[in-house]
């Protein structure tokens, strides 16, 4: 995995933590990393939401 740093406002960092204190997820990095494969699912791979078939059909 690679390291990113994001910037973002408390509200959105307390949300993040009440997700983990209540345990819907284990840590701030699980909640944004599901929070960003949903985004990608839902605006980049649609149709059948992987990336691993968007890149064999290029070949």
């Amino acid at each position: 995995m690679k390291l990113v740093t994001v910037k973002m406002s408390d509200i959105y960092v307390n949300g993040l933590d009440k997700l983990v204190e209540i345990g819907m997820y284990p840590s701030r990095s699980e909640a944004i990393r599901v929070a960003i494969r949903d985004l990608l699912r839902r605006e980049l791979w649609p149709v059948d939401g992987s990336p691993i078939t968007m890149n064999m059909e290029k070949e």
